[in-house]
């Protein structure tokens, strides 16, 4: 699901992306599924699109929504 949500944003700039990627996640995913995305790196069950990963790695970052 992450991917789709990656490639939705995939016609903006990367920065511009990568921000909104991350912004999503933070809304509208509940806060099991990000600890879980965080959890498993590229590989274990899904690979993550580079935009998308880089998103996902900022979530470990404190920011507010």
């Amino acid at each position: 699901m992450a991917n789709q949500i990656g490639r939705f944003f995939a016609h903006q700039p990367h920065d511009k992306a990568v921000a909104a990627i991350e912004l999503h996640l933070r809304r509208f995913w509940d806060p099991r599924m990000r600890a879980g995305i965080v959890a498993h790196p590229d590989g274990e069950t899904v690979r993550l699109d580079p935009w998308v990963r880089e998103a996902v790695d900022r979530l470990t970052e404190t920011r507010a929504p």
